[in-house]
C-alpha cells in the first residue's frame, strides 16, 4: 500500500514510472546483457516492494519504517552488484573460478531480501517453499554451501534463470498494457460490448459476466484484478435480477478465472511456458485456443440453463447499448489488441507485439472524439505507475520460484521426485495425472500461477512425459490446475474477492464455483487423452475431436444444471453426466458411446413434463430494471 506521505508518494510514483520507461525502452532498443536486465529488473521490483508494501499490516498506513529502508538498501546493493562486475560475472566459470567473501555476502543478501519482500507481496507459503528446498539442499545432501550461493546468484540457471528472463521481457510489458488499456476506456468497451451481446438474453447479466471476464481477463492475466474490475458491475447486476448472491459471486470468478488462459495474452505463465518448451509465444496461445473456448462455452451454457431453468429473462433491449453504435463509437479500442495479435503472427517476438500493442493505445484513444476525452498526461503517468507496481508481484513470483528452480537442478531432485510419482502411480497414467492435479491445485493455492507451474515442471512434467504424455499436454496440465486452484477451495482467492462484492456466504460461493468450474477440471484430461484438443495432429482428427468435445462440454453442463430443452429429472440428468464422462477419452467406440447416451438423454427430456416456474423462480416483473438504476463503477 502507498504511503500517505505527499513526498514518499512521489517517490514510488518516480521509481514505479522509471522502471516502466526502462522495460519500454529495452523492448525498443534490444535488452542488455541477461544478468544487467535481470538484477536491473528485480532491483525495481524490490525497491517497490519495500517502499510500498508494510512490514506487517498494522503498518499500511504509515511511511516506510528504519527497517524497510535498510532491507531496500541491502536488495538495491546486492541487485546492483552483478551489474558493477558485469564483466566479471560474464566471463567467470561456474564451480571453476573463484567465490570471494563478497560474491557470498551479495548473493545471502539477494536471497533473503528477495524472500522477505514476497512474503510481503505475495505471502507465507512460497517464501516458506523456498526455504524448505533450501533446507533439504543444506542439510540432507551436505552441499557446499559457497557453491549453493554461486549457484543461485552467479549463475543464469537459479534466481537469474528463465523465470526472471520471462518476468524481465515478456510479462512486464503485458502487464503494462493492460493497465494501460484499463486506464484509457478497452475495459469499458469490453462491458459495453458484452451488454450489448448478452445483455437482453436469458440471464443476460450473468452471460455479461461470462464474456466480459473472458475480454478483459485475456488483458489482465490476473483473476483477482479480473474479479474486482468487471464484477464490481456485473455481480449486483445479476443480483438484482435475481440470482442469488453465492451464484452471482461463483459465475464471476469462475469467468474472471478462465482469462489466464484465454489468449491472445494469457497470464504470466503462458510466457514461462513458451521459454521452457522452446517455442514462440503464438504456439503455446495455439495450444490454449480450443481448451480455453471450451471453458468459457461451458460457464456461459451453465449460466443458460440456470437462468432457463429459473425462469430468468434479460434486460430490456432499450436499455441497453446496441452493437453497432459501440463499435462505432468504441470498437476502434480494439485496435491495440488487432495489433498485438497481427504483430505475434508477422513473427515478431512477444516482448516486441506488446510494445507495438502499447504504443498504439494512446493514437487509438485520440483516433475519435468520442474517446478523446479518455486520455490525458496524468492517466499516462498513473497507467505507468500502475503498470510496474503489478509488475512488482509477478517479479518477485518468478525470483523465488527461480531460488526453488536452482534447488532442483543442483541436487537433482527432479529425478527423485519422477521415480516417486511413477513409482506411486505404478506406472500407470491416469493415477499418475491425478497426483499431478492435487499437486498442482495444492500449490496454486498457496502461491501464484506462475510460480505453481515453475514448481511443477520441475517435478511433476518429466513424470507425465516418461508415462506418454506430449510436451505441450504435460506443459498444459500443470498449467491448468495452477490456475484452477483460484476456484478451488478452502484458498480459492478469486472466490474471495467475488464474496467481498457481493456479500456472499464463502462456502456456498466456492462449491458453485467447483460446479460451474468443473469442465475446467476435465478439459486437461481431455487434451491428453486427445492432443489433437490443442491442435496437434491431423486436421480431419482436429474437427472430429472439436465437435465431440463441445457435445460433452453442453452435456455436463445440462446434467449439472439439470436443464437441457426444459427441466430434467434424475434420469435424464445421470445420461447426461455419462455422456460427457465418455466423451472425453477420444475413440469411436467411446465417442458412439456418448453419442448414444446424450441423444437418448435429450430425447427423454424432451418428453419430460415442463412444471410450472416457482413463485421463487418466477422473477419475470423483476428482470426489467433499468440500467440507470445501477452503480456501475468504473473499468
Amino acid at each position: 500500500m502507498l504511503a500517505n506521505s505527499i513526498w514518499m508518494r512521489r517517490v514510488v510514483t518516480l521509481v514505479a514510472v522509471t522502471m516502466s520507461l526502462f522495460h519500454l525502452y529495452v523492448a525498443w532498443f534490444g535488452p542488455p546483457n541477461a544478468f544487467t536486465l535481470r538484477a536491473t529488473h528485480f532491483g525495481f521490483a524490490l525497491v517497490l516492494a519495500y517502499l510500498t508494501l508494510p512490514f506487517t499490516p498494522s503498518r499500511a498506513e504509515k511511511s516506510p519504517g528504519i527497517m524497510d529502508l535498510i532491507l531496500m538498501a541491502a536488495a538495491l546493493a546486492a541487485s546492483a552488484y552483478p551489474i558493477v562486475n558485469q564483466t566479471y560475472f560474464n566471463t567467470r566459470m561456474a564451480y571453476v573460478g573463484p567465490v570471494s567473501v563478497m560474491d557470498q555476502v551479495m548473493a545471502t543478501i539477494m536471497i533473503v531480501t528477495v524472500l522477505e519482500a514476497t512474503r510481503r507481496a505475495v505471502g507465507p507459503i512460497l517464501p516458506i517453499t523456498a526455504l524448505v528446498f533450501l533446507g533439504y539442499q543444506i542439510f540432507f545432501t551436505g552441499a557446499d554451501l559457497t557453491r549453493l550461493l554461486e549457484y543461485q546468484y552467479m549463475t543464469t540457471d537459479a534466481l537469474f534463470g528463465v523465470p526472471a528472463q520471462v518476468s524481465a521481457t515478456y510479462v512486464v510489458l503485458f502487464v503494462i498494457f493492460g493497465a494501460m488499456a484499463e486506464r484509457f476506456g478497452i475495459g469499458k468497451l469490453f462491458m459495453d460490448f458484452a451488454l450489448a451481446l448478452t445483455g437482453h438474453t436469458a440471464g443476460g447479466p450473468a452471460k455479461v459476466a461470462v464474456v466480459t471476464s473472458g475480454l478483459f481477463g485475456s488483458v489482465s492475466g490476473s483473476a483477482v484484478a479480473n474479479v474486482m474490475t468487471t464484477g464490481t458491475f456485473t455481480i449486483p447486476l445479476m443480483k438484482r435480477i435475481g440470482y442469488p448472491a453465492h451464484f452471482a459471486g461463483a459465475v464471476e470468478a469462475v469467468a474472471s478465472t478462465g482469462g489466464q488462459i484465454m489468449p491472445p495474452i494469457m497470464g504470466a505463465a503462458a510466457f514461462v511456458m513458451a521459454e521452457f518448451m522452446g517455442v514462440s509465444y503464438l504456439t503455446v496461445a495455439a495450444y490454449a485456443l480450443l481448451p480455453a473456448l471450451l471453458y468459457y462455452l461451458a460457464v456461459f451454457l451453465a449460466v443458460h440453463f440456470e437462468a432457463r431453468k429459473r425462469g430468468m429473462k434479460g434486460l430490456p433491449r432499450a436499455d441497453l447499448p446496441r452493437v453497432g453504435k459501440v463499435l462505432r463509437d468504441e470498437g476502434h479500442l480494439f485496435l491495440p489488441l488487432v495489433i498485438i495479435i497481427a504483430t505475434l503472427m508477422s513473427g515478431y517476438s512477444a516482448p516486441f507485439s506488446a510494445l507495438a500493442g502499447i504504443l498504439s493505445i494512446v493514437p487509438v484513444v485520440l483516433l475519435r472524439k468520442t474517446t478523446r476525452k479518455e486520455f490525458s498526461i496524468p492517466k499516462l503517468i498513473e497507467a505507468l505507475q500502475s503498470g510496474a507496481v503489478n509488475s512488482v508481484v509477478v517479479a518477485l513470483a518468478c525470483a523465488t520460484a527461480g531460488i526453488v528452480i536452482g534447488v532442483i537442478a543442483q541436487t537433482g531432485l527432479g529425478l527423485t521426485f519422477t521415480g516417486l510419482v511413477r513409482a506411486a502411480a505404478q506406472d500407470m497414467l491416469l493415477p499418475a495425472l491425478i497426483l499431478t492435479m492435487m499437486a498442482g491445485i495444492v500449490l496454486g493455492m498457496g502461491m501464484p500461477t506462475t510460480p505453481a507451474y515453475i514448481v511443477q515442471v520441475a517435478l511433476l512434467v518429466p513424470a507425465l512425459v516418461k508415462l506418454g504424455v506430449s510436451i505441450p499436454a504435460a506443459h498444459m496440465f500443470v498449467f491448468y490446475f495452477a490456475i484452477l486452484s483460484a476456484i478451488t477451495p478452502p484458498v480459492a482467492i478469486a472466490v474471495y474477492a467475488a464474496c467481498g462484492i457481493g456479500r456472499s456466504p464463502v462456502v456456498s460461493t466456492s462449491m458453485t464455483a467447483v460446479r460451474l468450474g468443473l469442465t475446467g477440471y476435465i478439459i486437461p484430461f481431455m487434451f491428453v487423452f486427445g492432443p489433437s484438443l490443442l491442435l496437434i495432429g491431423e486436421w480431419p482428427k482436429v474437427v472430429l475431436t472439436v465437435i465431440t468435445a463441445t457435445l460433452g462440454v453442453t452435456f455436463l453442463s445440462a446434467g449439472l444444471a439439470g436443464y437441457l430443452f426444459r427441466p430434467a429429472g434424475w434420469l435424464v440428468r445421470i445420461l447426461l453426466i455419462a455422456a460427457a464422462f465418455t466423451l472425453i477419452k477420444p475413440g469411436l467406440m467411446t465417442d458412439a458411446i456418448g453419442l448414444g447416451l446424450g441423444l437418448l438423454g435429450a430425447l427423454l427430456n424432451r418428453r419430460e413434463p415442463d412444471p410450472e416456474h416457482t413463485a421463487e423462480a418466477d422473477l419475470e416483473g423483476e428482470t426489467h430494471v433499468k440500467m440507470s438504476d445501477l452503480k456501475t463503477g468504473e473499468n
